[in-house]
């Protein structure tokens, strides 16, 4: 079973909270990329509109999800309004 991260935005922000995104963004990619070696994340990524549409990523699993959560700085610096995980059991067409 994979797992699906939502980072949702706070409904309520103001232009200036979307700065701190920007500005901790440098510390994400580092800790994003450090964790990804490991294989347990698949896909990363913004939708069109991030300041109010907030992010998604897919993991191998709950407990990959989980951990990436624990250490991100978008999460740590009290950056993201909420964090939805869910298990994700696709039907995969990689071949077709």
């Amino acid at each position: 079973m994979y797992a699906a991260v939502f980072y949702d935005m706070d409904p309520d922000a103001e232009p200036a909270d979307f700065a701190r995104f920007v500005e901790a963004f440098p510390r994400h990619r580092v800790y994003l990329d450090a964790f990804a070696e490991g294989g347990d994340v698949l896909m990363i990524g913004t939708f069109g509109n991030p300041a109010a549409e907030g992010s998604m990523a897919f993991f191998r699993s709950r407990s990959a999800a989980e951990r990436f959560i624990a250490d991100d700085p978008f999460v740590t610096e009290g950056l993201v309004h909420r964090v939805r995980v869910l298990d994700w059991d696709p039907i995969v067409f990689a071949d077709r």
